[in-house]
């Protein structure tokens, strides 16, 4: 939110009217719809003004690019970027608004009234509404399809997995189908681009053109070491439940260890051949259990539970195996789906090696134009 109403950019404009009074509100100023910048790869960001406040949104890491295999590394590098296309969007204005950090956290005490006191209501500078983290691993050229499959196994923070139809990507969610605070997803990057980036570059530039040829490159890339990504999309409520909406004020490394829990997911698939020894070695090993009678009797639910076997989950002594098994893979609580649990045998067979997956030598990665501030 900015001290002057921001200049209006090319397309509509609308002032709120009260029917009821007939009156124009200008409280706010003159306000216009999201404006679509478009840049020079099929790139694009949203810029919407509204008296004197600007909101924007987009990916900074695939601005100027044909891809964006590999990004920024730090939120203050995607903010610089928008900065960067406000100054190239509004450069024929006396007014180039840019995002600043937030030196001051406000608070509103409502306790008089009945209310939370000392609750947040807004800072001096940026907020940030929605963040997206990704990192790339390697899993072996054609076994995308495997991995993902038997990632998609198993529960992550309480949510279903589901398997996407053509088994190049899963994602996970509430009962209610839906994901109120953090979007997990895994996908196979190849499968992505060629379905949503190739279309579009050789619309725009031609099935002969350079750009197509390094789209292809990367393409190629990934197919070739089985490049599969993991993605967190930060919803704005959980920003909000965890303190990180300010820009310059919130701690973003708190977002590296969630990231890491989910990318380390797939720890559990070692005991995923399901066999009975094995559960009950594994939950010894883990600490899981203190005693070899106690993983015996857990793994035995598991064995009731591959055929068929349905549990009352309400009952004590069943939440308490399912939260052993469940710290291994195993969702006793949900219907067992033996033809999910093929392809991840391979993976405690060690047939499948994730790596992380760093950019090769001829990788571009983003860059920053470098502005000097008197």
């Amino acid at each position: 939110t900015f001290d002057q109403l921001l200049p209006l950019l090319d397309g509509n404009a609308y002032l709120r009217l009260v029917v009821e009074q007939g009156e124009v509100v200008q409280d706010n100023g003159i306000a216009s719809p999201a404006y679509s910048h478009k840049g020079s790869f099929c790139d694009s960001v949203l810029i919407r003004a509204s008296g004197n406040r600007l909101f924007m949104s987009g990916n900074p890491s695939r601005w100027g690019r044909l891809e964006n295999l590999w990004g920024f590394t730090t939120v203050d590098q995607c903010v610089y970027k928008f900065n960067e296309i406000l100054r190239e969007v509004y450069g024929r204005f006396d007014f180039v608004p840019q995002f600043t950090k937030c030196t001051e956290i406000f608070y509103r005490d409502d306790s008089f009234e009945g209310g939370s006191p000392m609750q947040r209501i807004g800072a001096d500078g940026a907020i940030i509404k929605g963040l997206h983290t990704t990192r790339n691993f390697t899993v072996g050229a054609e076994n995308e399809k495997k991995y993902i499959s038997a990632v998609s196994t198993l529960s992550y923070r309480n949510s279903i997995p589901h398997l996407f139809t053509n088994s190049y990507g899963c994602d996970w969610k509430s009962k209610k189908n839906n994901s109120a605070l953090i979007y997990p997803c895994v996908y196979a990057k190849g499968n992505e681009l060629e379905l949503h980036s190739l279309p579009k570059v050789t619309k725009a530039f031609g099935s002969e053109s350079d750009e197509v040829e390094h789209l292809q490159r990367v393409i190629d890339y990934c197919w070739s070491v089985g490049l599969v990504r993991y993605e967190l999309k930060f919803k704005y409520r959980y920003l909000q439940r965890e303190g990180l909406q300010y820009w310059g004020k919130s701690d973003y490394s708190r977002l590296e260890t969630v990231m890491s829990e989910f990318t380390s997911l797939d720890q559990k698939l070692s005991v995923s051949n399901m066999k009975f020894e094995t559960i009950a070695t594994q939950l010894l090993s883990a600490g899981i259990v203190d005693s070899t009678r106690a993983a015996n009797t857990t793994a035995i639910y598991a064995f009731q539970w591959m055929h068929g076997h349905e549990f009352d989950i309400s009952s004590s002594r069943i939440r308490t195996h399912r939260a052993r098994l469940r710290k291994i893979g195993i969702d006793i609580g949900r219907p067992c789906n033996i033809s999910q649990f093929s392809p991840v045998k391979m993976v405690s067979c060690t047939e499948i090696h994730r790596q992380e997956c760093l950019p090769p030598s001829w990788y571009q990665m983003p860059k920053l134009q470098l502005r000097v501030v008197a």
